[in-house]
């Protein structure tokens, strides 16, 4: 099942010598950032910050948790298709139809939200950005409607070359803020422990806060479609260990920049008597801007405000490419008679115009409520993470995988630790709404 003709064959030691190791990093450069763009998206700008500014420093172990607990997952999304020069996808395929047709299920039923609350977020920075007087369903459409156009026409090198000028920006900025912030210190003692994460809503935002910590795990099979699709634009296929550090680099980053934005929240609105808006769009995100120029100064809001534009502008564009990547790669796998590469461009298109409508729908069946957009689409992400996960770990352990590349015993005990953590707290948020 492996994309021989598609996928470049693994460079012997004699080509890897006459690339410098500079060259063979910058050609491996690329995935990772894609993950860690569309990760520093809704969960870190928006879902952070809330977490910081409603209970400081309370929820900082639940981000630690779930960032640890699902890495196993997403870094087995890169090194499958290093291994096997097929994504996981292929793989979920080797299981039977079955697999395919849940992957499908799983994948089909949160995409429009998660499209919806992604480019919602966005409308309201850009409204933000050129002080736009319209209704952020306006705004929005106009951003999905430019995000498939760019994506019908484009190609993945143009989408890989912005992610990489987005992701750089965006972290230098958030840095600062942060590093400004710990300077200056917080509003108001801030919160290590609080008992309201405990109540209903309380620990219905701890599970939407997780669950897309640092990203949706559904994101690992966009990952190794990515990888793989590295490998065909620089005709370069990297080590494993290449790879991997692509991925660990981005992943960290995320990880780290999830406790910057906590921080900004904590520290500036945390007992300070404010509070997000849980109704607009536009309003949410100038108060996110908010954070930085408190800490900069008013002189910075344009510069912050185009950062987060153009990181959630990537997010957007990287998730609707993302999604109808992997379902033209599923279509393929079930209904195509040759399974041999990817399906046709038309099925691509067709997703990408599907996805857009669906987003569309949703951000006007919801545009009363911005923050239960937000966390629909975070919890629906959670409740499917632990099949998601059990899945990537059956692959890599599979027989089809070579067995050097199969995880460390390390990494498969985290793995298996992050599968019980997922299933155990998916049963008590089902139990809890059962009874509620």
């Amino acid at each position: 099942m492996e994309n021989t003709q598609a996928i470049p064959a693994r460079a012997t030691s004699a080509s890897n010598a006459d690339d410098s190791q500079l060259s063979r990093l910058l050609k491996t450069l690329g995935p990772g950032l894609l993950f860690a763009s569309t990760a520093i998206g809704v969960s870190h700008l928006v879902q952070s910050t809330r977490a910081g500014a409603s209970y400081g420093y309370a929820l900082l172990g639940a981000v630690i948790i779930a960032n640890l607990l699902k890495y196993p997952s997403f870094e087995y999304g890169s090194r499958y298709a290093n291994a096997t020069g097929e994504s996981l996808i292929d793989g979920y395929k080797r299981f039977g139809n079955w697999a395919l047709y849940l992957y499908l299920f799983i994948t089909v039923s949160p995409m429009s939200i998660i499209i919806a609350a992604i480019c919602f977020t966005t409308a309201g920075l850009l409204n933000n950005l050129l002080a736009l007087d319209l209704p952020v369903i306006h705004t929005a459409l106009f951003l999905i409607v430019g995000c498939v156009s760019i994506l019908l026409v484009g190609k993945y090198s143009a989408l890989d070359s912005l992610i990489k000028v987005i992701c750089t920006v965006l972290f230098l900025s958030t840095l600062t803020a942060f590093v400004l912030t710990l300077l200056r210190g917080p509003t108001a003692p801030v919160a290590f422990y609080s008992s309201e994460i405990w109540t209903a809503s309380g620990f219905a935002f701890l599970i939407a806060l997780m669950g897309w910590m640092p990203a949706p795990l559904d994101l690992s099979a966009l990952n190794s479609l990515w990888t793989l699709e590295r490998f065909k634009q620089t005709g370069y296929r990297p080590t494993l260990r290449e790879t991997l550090l692509d991925f660990n680099v981005a992943y960290v980053m995320t990880a780290f920049l999830a406790v910057c934005f906590m921080t900004l929240g904590a520290f500036i609105m945390y007992g300070s008597g404010q509070a997000f808006s849980n109704q607009s769009g536009t309003q949410f995100t100038h108060e996110v801007i908010r954070l930085y120029t408190a800490t900069l100064g008013d002189w910075s809001y344009i510069i912050i405000a185009s950062s987060a534009f153009s990181v959630m502008f990537g997010t957007a564009l990287v998730i609707f490419d993302g999604y109808a990547r992997a379902m033209d790669r599923t279509w393929a796998l079930l209904f195509s008679r040759s399974q041999a590469g990817p399906g046709s461009r038309t099925v691509y298109n067709a997703w990408l115009i599907i996805g857009a409508v669906g987003g569309y729908l949703i951000i006007a069946l919801f545009l009363t409520s911005f923050t239960a957009l937000i966390d629909l689409a975070t919890i629906i992400s959670f409740l499917v993470a632990p099949i998601i996960a059990l899945a990537n770990h059956r692959l890599v352990l599979s027989p089809h995988m070579p067995q050097a590349a199969h995880p460390p015993r390390w990494l498969r005990l985290l793995s298996w630790a992050g599968i019980v953590f997922l299933t155990v707290f998916t049963l008590v948020y089902l139990g809890l709404r059962l009874m509620s």
